[in-house]
């Protein structure tokens, strides 16, 4: 579970009485699909002819632009996700990294998730001893990716965020 037992008003939009604006969970949506995008590789390469993932990360994009609706993007995730059931490793987690960018548009908080799971993915592509070194290059790359809008909003989600998201953020607890 990537998901706060309580929800974080910070990434609830105004409308339904958080703090997160259209503008800001656009920018999350973006950059969840751009961390998302970076492991589909990892995916793909095991699965050229699934196109889930890949259209969960689009689906994300198209949410942003007005061409998708909230929920066709939440359930281009669903179908992410599925894709990364019967794997194991990077690719699944790669999956799951799209599954989660693509459910942005539903609940912003899930950008986390896409982050956490890309990760995931990265260190699963490579060998033992250089697993979290891998993690901790994706984890600073994808910070360098951060709008200067949400920097701050990411940064501090990652803080709190970090033990349920198996560590990724800060892997000094991490197995």
């Amino acid at each position: 579970m990537i998901l706060p037992e309580l929800r974080d008003p910070r990434f609830v939009t105004l409308r339904r009485g958080g703090t997160l604006t259209d503008d800001d969970h656009h920018l999350l949506a973006l950059w969840a699909a751009l961390c998302a995008d970076h492991v589909l590789g990892l995916f793909e390469s095991i699965r050229p002819d699934d196109s889930r993932p890949r259209l969960a990360i689009s689906g994300a994009r198209s949410w942003v632009a007005g061409d998708l609706t909230m929920m066709e993007a939440r359930a281009a995730g669903g179908h992410a996700m599925a894709a990364a059931r019967d794997l194991v490793g990077a690719a699944r987690f790669a999956a799951y990294a799209a599954g989660q960018a693509g459910a942005v548009a539903h609940v912003a908080a899930h950008e986390l998730g896409a982050a956490a799971y890309a990760i995931k993915a990265v260190r699963a592509a490579v060998p033992g001893t250089r697993e979290r070194a891998a993690g901790r290059a994706e984890r600073d790359w994808q910070r360098d990716q951060l709008p200067a809008a949400i920097r701050d909003l990411v940064l501090d989600d990652q803080r709190l965020r970090n033990d349920i998201c198996w560590h990724v953020f800060d892997d000094s607890r991490s197995i």
